[in-house]
C-alpha cells in the first residue's frame, strides 16, 4: 500500500500543504511540528514521487558530473567532497566518465539541473558545441572559455612552492611533473615552476625540468630515479601532484636519502592525503574542501540565477607546512 501525503496528514493533525513543505524542509514549519511529520513519514515508510515532484517544481534535483578519471586521487576526493556539498542542497549526482561531449548529450537526456565538467584538454572549455540550456560550471584553466570555469590559479601555486623553498635557503631546485602541452593544467605549473625561477635569478635547464610522461606514481618513481642518477643534485623536489609525490617519496626511500635531511619536497595538491603519505608532505594548492564548496555554491547560483556568477572565477592555493622541507 502507497503511504500518501494525505495520511501523514491525518496522523500529524495537519494540513495536506504543512506535511508538503516539512517534506521539503521549509523554514515556514515550526521545527517541532516538522521533526513530528518526519517521524510519521518515516514509521510510515513514506517515499516521495518524484515523477509529481518534477512536474510540479520543474525540476529534477540531480546534478550531472563528468569525471575525466577514476584514478587520480586527488580527483577522486574532490568528486566525494563535491557529492557531500550536493547532498547539502537535497540533490543527487550522475557520474559520467565518458568523453565531455558524450557525456553532455547524455546528461541533457536525464535533464539534469546543472553539470560541473572537469577540463580534459586544451579543448574542452572552448568548444562552442557545448554550450547549452543547462547551467554549467567548469573546473580548468581561465582562457577563452565557453562554460563558466573555477581556475585554481596553478601557475600561482607552483610559483609559492619554489619561493618557499628559496627563503629556506634553496637555490638548486628540480620540478618533477609531466610536461604534456595538451594538458593545460600542467603546463601551467610548468610555466609557475619556471617564472619563480627566473625572477630568483635560478638556473632553470634540463637537469632540473624533469617530465614524468604521465601523472601515475610510478611516472613519478621513474622519473625521481633518472634524475638521482643524473650529475645534477638538488637540494630540493618540487611533485606536480599526489600520485607523482608518492612516486617521488618511493624513489628516495630506495636511495637511503631522508627527507627532509637530505631532500627537501613539496607536493602539488592540498588533499588530506598527502599527510598520510610514507612522509607526510608539505603541499600546495587550493584546499580541496574549499574547492568543491566553490564549485557547489556556484552552480547552486547558476541554477537559480544564470547571470549570477563570474565568469572566470580564481581561487587562491595555499600551502600546508608538514615535516618535508628544511633549510
Amino acid at each position: 500500500m502507497n503511504v500518501t501525503i494525505k495520511d501523514i496528514a491525518n496522523l500529524a493533525g495537519v494540513s495536506y500543504s504543512t506535511v508538503s513543505k516539512a517534506l521539503n524542509d521549509s523554514d515556514l514549519v515550526k521545527p517541532e511540528t516538522k521533526d513530528k511529520i518526519l517521524k510519521i513519514a518515516k514509521e510510515l515508510g513514506y517515499e516521495p514521487n518524484f515523477a509529481a515532484q518534477r512536474l510540479v517544481s520543474k525540476q529534477t534535483k540531480t546534478i550531472g558530473l563528468v569525471w575525466p578519471s577514476i584514478e587520480r586521487a586527488t580527483l577522486s576526493t574532490l568528486v566525494t567532497k563535491i557529492n557531500e556539498e550536493i547532498s547539502k542542497y537535497s540533490y543527487s549526482m550522475i557520474l559520467s566518465i565518458n568523453p565531455v561531449k558524450t557525456s553532455f548529450e547524455m546528461f541533457k537526456r536525464f535533464q539534469v539541473d546543472g553539470m560541473i565538467v572537469f577540463e580534459e584538454n586544451d579543448e574542452t572549455l572552448t568548444d562552442q558545441s557545448l554550450t547549452n540550456s543547462i547551467p554549467t560550471i567548469a573546473h580548468g584553466v581561465a582562457g577563452n572559455n565557453v562554460l563558466p570555469v573555477i581556475d585554481v590559479n596553478w601557475q600561482q601555486a607552483m610559483y609559492d612552492a619554489v619561493d618557499y623553498l628559496y627563503k629556506l635557503g634553496h637555490s638548486k631546485i628540480a620540478f618533477i611533473g609531466d610536461f604534456s602541452p595538451v594538458d593545460r593544467r600542467q603546463m601551467e605549473k610548468f610555466k609557475g615552476f619556471q617564472k619563480a625561477m627566473k625572477e630568483f635569478n635560478l638556473s632553470v635547464n634540463a637537469e632540473n625540468l624533469v617530465n614524468t610522461g604521465g601523472l601515475d606514481w610510478y611516472d613519478g618513481y621513474v622519473a625521481t630515479k633518472k634524475l638521482l642518477h643524473s650529475t645534477y643534485k638538488p637540494t630540493a623536489l618540487i611533485g606536480s601532484s599526489y600520485d607523482i609525490s608518492s612516486g617521488i617519496i618511493r624513489s628516495l626511500r630506495e636511495e637511503n636519502l631522508i627527507i627532509p635531511k637530505d631532500m627537501s619536497v613539496i607536493g602539488y595538491d592540498n588533499i588530506p592525503q598527502m599527510g598520510t603519505l610514507e612522509t607526510p608532505l608539505t603541499s600546495i594548492g587550493v584546499p580541496i574542501d574549499q574547492l568543491a564548496v566553490k564549485i557547489v555554491d556556484s552552480l547552486m547560483k547558476l541554477i537559480n540565477d544564470k547571470s549570477s556568477v563570474p565568469h572566470v572565477q580564481i581561487m587562491t592555493p595555499e600551502i600546508v607546512e608538514r615535516a618535508s622541507c628544511s633549510k
